[in-house]
């Protein structure tokens, strides 16, 4: 078997709109399309011994034991590796459970899809899978653990930590949008202007000052002890002078730590002698060049959580630790510990396995015990000197008993270090009296504090202390999304989506949109090229300044890795046509409409898909959707239309001149098609149509029609507004026109137009695309031999597989097919091909270039027509 290729969708895609987390495969079986799994002898046994808990996989059947009854009775390897991709992850554990695999058009060729947790797990779960059929296959073995941690390994390097897992979860929960902006705990909250961030449990609310303070344990210390909070008597040292001076001045016992250290990194306590205040020194000092030395509290460890000034949460803290039984060293003790359920890797569960580190061994030695040692029965051997979750502590959630005064003191504490999200470290009998009483004293304030002990606490009641994070920074009534129009189709999208911009702005929106051309933000271009994709719409996503998304979505980006937002307000689908079949396993308009449909069916429920009322895929596609759906035509007579209109609802058409819209029997004329200039006056059908998209899209933005009609009078198509789309440039003595026009529905357009265009003679420009397939290529030649007199083929980019002679083969076949004499010239370079065309231009002459490499082809022709305009 041979992976073809591996993709990872991060978005509503072909597959599923819900399930926007999948890997793609594309697979070869090769010899093994031939043996499905019951001509394989023993595959059953072997694989329901690898995985014995694949008993659950219910598969089509859904009965529990489906996917092995599918295996007894014979099933393709394809499944089989769609399940093993699902089985390895839940395994690791990541809990999946989506999973698809279709045979493609080339027999023995399928695409697995599977769902996935993390994206690079899923990455290494299909070429894993693949691996583990082999050896099922042969009837090798295979270490399968070895993968299984491997995968965790991953996982722990690229998740979320919990905290942050913790408020995206929370978020996802009020529908607020996420993106994560690298590969660490930096995470993006809504969309644009609404955006909030946060790492880890620090917030852009956070005060940098607040920070550098909580940071600094001294200067924290003071400002608690000015403002009658209790604190631990200490002090600060560098040497062991110093050293010497704080121990003389509170005395032993006392415990060291890093003035700007974290997660109890560097940390000593109950330190009794000078020789193990040395030692401890010279730990702390590993992580940092001062340090803090304070007397040693007895008690308990508490943790405080405050956020926005309000507690939500308490815990009591205990250092990882083992109870003797008098039979089991301290080793196995550790082991029988790290076998519990709910220890695991990292932070894959509730509490985290104890690792033996220089700590553990130094704790052990002050009680002249080794690894080796029994200890009695009942007897608690502390294996850490901090309680912290991440080196195998546990927590006991204690927020119900906390002391009112115990309450207003950390709130004030918060206050007074100014952090919105505080965790307050506290050493005391406990919380159930005022800490003045007990004789406890606040230890530490953390800035960006861990949420997971009171997430998931070993005891006591688990509290959702990420639900105020976000309060605070989204109060009710503070949008976290912005309003989203995606526009996708096969011709027009790029014109509409430009016009759709135009009209955004005019009603005073900041406006960042993404087209075949490059990405805009307020007319402003961030970055050029094709920018279609996810990755363009998640740049406008991400900008701060913007107030409004409209992009344009093309086939390419879905197929590849989805939409790049989760769901839109309004999706338009300007028309299916034959383009791009064949590749991508798409070889039908079916397969294409299919692909285009993803954009309106991740339309919001109560948004707007608006479609082609003459487009047949349109049609089919508007009859499955579940939000809104409103028509446009060219034909105010189309028969959807009528019974639209009929119905009640809303539809935009082209009647009497008029670019209308009709609300039932109610029409409401926005503008004369004429007063549009880019119609050509009235003369582009096609552009009309665009025009009739994109006014319909506002109007059910619940932009004003006065407001509509000002925004199609004042959008001049022109190399500078619509690069490539209409662009005509009037020389003294003949026009050039240039348009990306490149498949068969693009070129009726442009066909349209030239009929109604007076020239003394019509000269085209063509070339032919190399991924397209035969027949594209000769009906586009057949077009063009209609609307020219005289062809000028060139052909110089995108051959993509095929040969230059191959190509214009094929172009001269349809002119022929075409029936007329039409005269041709092969010139293959394009800026040729235009200068060559320009030079021997005779008056009254109409040149058409359609150009694939629009920026080239303007430039060149704006050249000779800033050279005319000198030499006037």
């Amino acid at each position: 078997m041979k992976i073809d290729k591996i993709q990872a969708l991060r978005g509503p895609n072909i597959w599923s709109v819900q399930r926007k987390k999948l890997i793609q495969m594309r697979l070869d079986l090769e010899e093994m399309e031939q043996f499905p799994t019951n001509k394989i002898d023993g595959f059953r046994e072997r694989i329901e011994a690898m995985f014995p808990t694949m008993i659950e996989h219910r598969c089509s059947e859904g009965t529990r034991g489906g996917f092995f009854h599918r295996i007894e009775r014979g099933t393709w390897m394809g499944h089989v590796i769609e399940h093993i991709a699902l089985e390895i992850q839940t395994l690791a554990g990541m809990e999946t459970g989506f999973g698809r695999t279709r045979e493609t058009k080339t027999p023995g060729v399928y695409n697995v899809v599977f769902s996935y947790t993390e994206e690079n797990v899923g990455m290494f779960a299909a070429e894993s899978s693949v691996a583990i059929a082999e050896a099922l296959i042969a009837g090798t073995t295979y270490d399968l653990e070895a993968d299984i941690q491997k995968m965790r390994e991953i996982r722990e390097r690229v998740r979320l930590g919990p905290s942050t897992g913790s408020i995206v979860e929370e978020a996802v929960a009020r529908d607020i949008p996420w993106i994560r902006l690298g590969t660490n705990s930096l995470v993006q909250l809504g969309y644009g202007i609404n955006q909030m961030r946060f790492q880890a449990t620090i917030t852009c609310k956070t005060s940098s000052i607040a920070v550098d303070i909580a940071c600094n344990k001294e200067q924290t210390k003071k400002m608690l002890d000015a403002a009658s909070i209790p604190v631990a008597n200490g002090g600060i040292c560098v040497n062991e002078e110093d050293l010497d001076e704080v121990i003389q001045k509170i005395g032993y016992p006392i415990v060291l730590k890093p003035l700007d250290g974290n997660h109890g990194k560097g940390a000593s306590i109950n330190v009794k002698t000078r020789e193990e205040a040395v030692q401890g020194l010279a730990y702390a000092k590993q992580y940092s060049h001062r340090i803090i030395v304070e007397k040693f509290i007895t008690g308990y460890d508490f943790r405080v959580l405050i956020i926005d000034n309000k507690l939500v949460a308490a815990a009591k803290r205990e250092p990882a630790h083992v109870k003797g039984d008098g039979i089991q060293t301290i080793q196995q003790l550790i082991e029988e510990t790290n076998r519990d359920p709910l220890r695991g890797y990292g932070h894959e569960n509730v509490l985290t396995q104890i690792d033996v580190d220089r700590d553990t061994t130094d704790l052990l030695e002050k009680l002249n015990y080794t690894l080796e040692t029994v200890p009695n029965k009942g007897e608690v051997v502390y294996l850490k000197s901090t309680a912290n979750l991440s080196t195998g502590g546990t927590s006991i959630d204690v927020t119900d008993m906390m002391h009112p005064e115990n309450i207003f003191l950390c709130e004030r504490i918060s206050r007074v270090i100014g952090l919105d999200i505080c965790g307050v470290d506290i050493m005391a009998e406990n919380l159930t009296q005022p800490l003045k009483e007990n004789g406890g004293c606040i230890l530490e304030v953390n800035a960006a504090p861990g949420f997971r002990m009171h997430l998931a606490p070993s005891e006591g009641l688990p509290r959702n202390v990420a639900a105020p994070v976000i309060d605070m920074l989204y109060p009710p009534g503070k949008p976290s999304r912005i309003p989203i129009i995606a526009i996708t189709g096969t011709n027009g999208k790029t014109t509409t989506t430009r016009l759709m911009a135009h009209i955004v702005k005019n009603n005073g929106y900041k406006v960042g949109f993404t087209t075949s051309d490059g990405i805009y933000v307020q007319n402003h271009m961030m970055e050029k090229g094709d920018t279609t994709g996810p990755i363009s719409a998640e740049y406008i996503l991400k900008d701060p300044t913007v107030e409004f998304a409209v992009l344009e979505t093309a086939r390419g980006g879905i197929l590849r890795s989805g939409l790049g937002f989760s769901r839109c307000d309004i999706g338009i689908i300007t028309n299916i046509q034959e383009d791009h079949l064949g590749l991508s396993d798409i070889h039908t308009l079916d397969d294409l409409a299919r692909v285009k449909s993803t954009v309106v069916k991740s339309i919001k429920k109560d948004g707007w898909a608006i479609l082609n009322a003459e487009d047949e895929q349109c049609l089919k596609i508007g009859k499955d959707l579940s939000c809104n759906v409103a028509y446009f035509s060219l034909d105010e007579n189309n028969p959807t239309v009528k019974q639209f209109s009929k119905e009640g609802k809303i539809v935009a058409v082209y009647e009497n001149g008029f670019i209308t819209i009709k609300k039932g029997e109610w029409k409401m004329r926005v503008e004369r098609a004429t007063h549009v200039p880019l119609t050509m006056g009235g003369k582009a059908r096609f552009m009309i149509s665009n025009v009739l998209a994109a006014t319909l899209a506002a109007y059910l933005q619940g932009f004003k029609t006065d407001d509509i009609s000002l925004s199609l009078q004042t959008f001049i198509p022109s190399a500078a507004q619509t690069p490539g789309r209409m662009n005509i440039f009037e020389f003294k003595k003949f026009k050039v026109l240039i348009d990306f026009a490149h498949n068969a529905s693009g070129y009726r357009g442009v066909e349209e137009y030239l009929s109604s265009v007076d020239a003394t003679k019509k000269i085209g420009i063509i070339a032919g695309v190399g991924d397209r397939r035969d027949e594209d290529i000769k009906e586009c030649a057949t077009i063009a031999a209609r609307m020219f007199d005289h062809i000028i083929i060139r052909q110089e980019k995108y051959l993509r597989g095929r040969t230059e002679e191959e190509i214009i083969g094929l172009i001269m076949e349809g002119i022929a097919d075409s029936g007329r004499d039409v005269t041709h010239e092969i010139i293959p370079k394009e800026v040729e091909a235009i200068k060559h065309a320009i030079n021997n231009a005779q008056e009254g002459s109409f040149i058409t270039a359609l150009s694939d490499v629009v920026t080239n082809a303007i430039n060149i022709v704006q050249e000779y027509l800033d050279k005319e305009s000198e030499e006037s």
